[in-house]
């Protein structure tokens, strides 16, 4: 229902296709925009080179490889060009050399015609070792950028940065005053068992206030989680509608992918989505006569008025089974819509129930005494049946009291009997990303589905296939629909993709909630094991009978509102804090990576141009506020004392500064080298992360 997580199945909405003359309007905006942050940076060091009287012989964006580039133009004594590797740009001054072992190539070269070093043997001169400093006095030409003073040298080398970070505040402030759409900081969904939902917090929560600091933006949250202070949790202050005062939680986040994540999706509205598609294709919503059009806005379900999106969630849950007469407002006028139930898909299988991964605060389960770790035998004197279906069966049974034994890694006590008064839970909680565990609302507990069968169900698909109890599941392709079947009209390319059963990736429930988003006529190539022998049939998932989906496939809107400045001094306040904030979010990201972040969590030229491609349809300020990012994100990698970065460039003039002269030449040649391996090292790194995701969809 809209929502955000990384499904296992990931079902990609496209734009408009590639003959959209909207898409190539962002595309150009994008190249334009990331050229602007390279030439700015380059700009930089031209022009401060150029007024402290230094010879600039080229400037290029990006690089002239073996002599390769798409174009050039000599104006006067330089040089400028468009080289054919996109990944930066350079200025080249007289006697500047990134690689030291070049310094007396570039003496050679910069030396002003001397008729006493005429006057001998030339060659015997040109091999003769010469001094830097008697270079500087003496040799240099006097437009060298080795014959400039040190602080001169450092305001060259400084300049990209700082014209990065004026390039910074400016986007920002123009962005600001056209107006910055900003998601909401709330809550449209819980992702189960995730910190957000050990604590209790629920859709339709606003989320005020994040480690003692006003919040309004749900990126404020992203951040906050990702690269804040997690060891001891993170304080979070919500509104809940009928609370009469702010609820505050400590939420502990879980750093055990690629960055922290508490589990929460971004709000909604009730609105469906303004442009492409308004609802799933085969869904419940899809099904609906009249048909759903773009930018519908629910107002009402049955006679209950729907005034927010946390009121359309809760009808939802409590009346998944039931055909809903929904009221939309369309264009001034109000269009009532029958929608049936969605029946969930399924192969047929029932796994076995695993062992309790998380309990919720101020649940029946944590007032009965259950902890993580016990594994639910029985209910009521029988077996707990389908643990895809356990959640919504208890929460039928709302209001009742069960007695649920429980198994225990106890010698006294391996089992007990716990009676419990189930509570009535107004939402439902979907799995959304590998590993996800299922969850019962009305008994507050969150527990693994293991991948080895327990039961076929007759006539299902798996059934047919062969599948037995005991067998173990340890693979499933999903096979899109033959292209024949899609209409070439809708706006959806869904992936061939593969998910892996075991220990380690327990995947059943998100497995299985991934395909209620697939596209009529998908398939499932299941691979199983069975006595050590690997066997695997194709299935077609079929309607479950008795259990429905309460999310009926609609598009909805992202909550959202616009943060525009109504003056340029505004503006510029607002252009300042954006700066400052993603200056300070790159060094933080930095200090956090390889510990609270993980490496894989880079991105290469690839991820760059995809966000920034994203960033470009969603309008122009949010492209300006992303080249914000990006442009301060170069200003401060570029400042790291890394030997060929300008940060490494200038730790070599502090010492020569401090020294007197300049280090030595074979201390800056191997340091150089290791910062060129490292650098180059870093570049296959994050190209080879791009080309992952670049295949594997994500």
């Amino acid at each position: 229902m809209g929502q955000t997580g990384d499904n296992t199945l990931d079902l990609c909405l496209i734009a408009s296709g590639w003959l959209d003359p909207g898409m190539w309007i962002a595309v150009a905006k994008v190249v334009v925009g990331l050229g602007m942050v390279i030439f700015v940076h380059e700009l930089g060091h031209f022009v401060v080179a150029k007024l402290c009287g230094v010879k600039c012989e080229k400037f290029y964006l990006g690089f002239d490889i073996g002599g390769w580039r798409f174009c050039r133009l000599t104006l006067g004594e330089t040089e400028y060009g468009i080289g054919i590797l996109p990944l930066g740009g350079y200025v080249k001054m007289l006697g500047q050399e990134d690689n030291p072992a070049k310094l007396q190539e570039e003496i050679d070269r910069a030396k002003q015609d001397d008729t006493t070093t005429c006057s001998g043997d030339a060659r015997t001169a040109r091999s003769e070792k010469i001094d830097p400093n008697e270079a500087a006095a003496a040799l240099y030409d006097p437009r060298s950028f080795l014959a400039k003073s040190v602080p001169k040298r450092m305001a060259i080398i400084s300049a990209g940065v700082v014209m990065n970070l004026i390039f910074a505040f400016l986007m920002a402030m123009v962005a600001y005053k056209m107006g910055v759409k900003q998601i909401v900081c709330g809550v449209g969904g819980i992702v189960p068992g995730k910190a957000a939902w050990m604590v209790n917090m629920k859709v339709g929560d606003r989320i005020i206030e994040i480690g003692g600091r006003k919040v309004q933006r749900f990126r404020d949250l992203r951040e906050a989680v990702s690269l804040g202070d997690i060891d001891n949790g993170i304080p979070i202050v919500v509104s809940r509608p009928g609370a009469q005062q702010p609820l505050k939680f400590n939420v502990m986040p879980d750093s055990s992918g690629l960055l922290p994540i508490i589990g929460v999706v971004n709000p909604w509205t009730t609105s469906l989505l303004p442009e492409e598609i308004a609802v799933r294709p085969g869904s419940a919503a899809a099904k609906a006569r009249p048909k759903f059009e773009l930018g519908d806005r629910i107002v009402r379900i049955d006679d209950v008025p729907i005034d927010d999106y946390a009121q359309l969630h809760s009808c939802l849950t409590l009346h998944s089974d039931e055909t809903l007469k929904v009221t939309v407002e369309r264009k001034d006028q109000a269009v009532t819509i029958d929608v049936p139930p969605n029946p969930m898909r399924r192969l047929g299988l029932v796994m076995e129930l695993g062992e309790i991964s998380a309990v919720q605060e101020g649940s029946p389960a944590v007032a009965a005494g259950i902890r993580p770790g016990e594994k639910i035998v029985k209910i009521d004197g029988r077996p707990p049946g389908d643990p895809m279906t356990l959640g919504d069966r208890l929460g039928r049974r709302a209001g009742e009291t069960i007695t649920l034994t429980v198994e225990r890694e106890s010698n006294t006590e391996p089992t007990v009997d716990l009676p419990i008064t189930l509570r009535r839970a107004d939402w439902y909680e979907t799995p959304m990303t590998d590993g996800d565990p299922m969850t019962a609302p009305s008994l507050g507990i969150a527990y693994r589905v293991l991948g080895r069968v327990r039961s076929v169900i007759d006539g299902s698909p798996a059934a047919a296939a062969g599948l037995r109890a005991g067998d173990r599941i340890v693979r499933a392709t999903v096979i899109p629909p033959d292209k024949d079947a899609i209409p070439p009209d809708l706006p959806f390319v869904q992936k061939k993709t593969t998910v892996r059963f075991g220990r380690e990736h327990r995947n059943w429930p998100s497995f299985i909630y991934a395909l209620q988003d697939t596209l009529p006529g998908t398939s499932v190539e299941l691979q199983w094991v069975r006595r050590e022998q690997r066997r695997t049939a194709v299935l077609t998932p079929a309607e479950a009978q008795g259990w429905f989906n309460p999310d009926r496939g609609f598009f909805f809107e992202p909550f959202c509102f616009y943060q525009t400045a109504e003056t340029w001094g505004e503006a510029a306040e607002l252009g300042a804090e954006e700066t400052i904030n993603a200056t300070l979010l790159v060094y933080r990201f930095l200090h956090k990576l390889g510990r609270q972040v993980s490496i894989k969590a880079l991105g290469g030229p690839i991820a760059i141009f995809t966000v920034a491609k994203r960033a470009a349809d969603e309008g122009t300020a949010k492209l300006l506020i992303f080249l914000t990012l990006l442009s301060a994100n170069l200003a401060v990698i570029n400042f790291l004392p890394i030997p060929l970065l300008d940060g490494g460039l200038m730790v070599f003039l502090i010492w020569e500064g401090i020294r007197g002269k300049p280090a030595d030449e074979r201390v800056q040649v191997v340091l150089t080298y290791l910062g060129l391996i490292f650098i180059l090292s870093l570049m296959v790194w994050v190209i080879g992360l791009d080309v992952v995701r670049l295949v594997s969809g994500f």
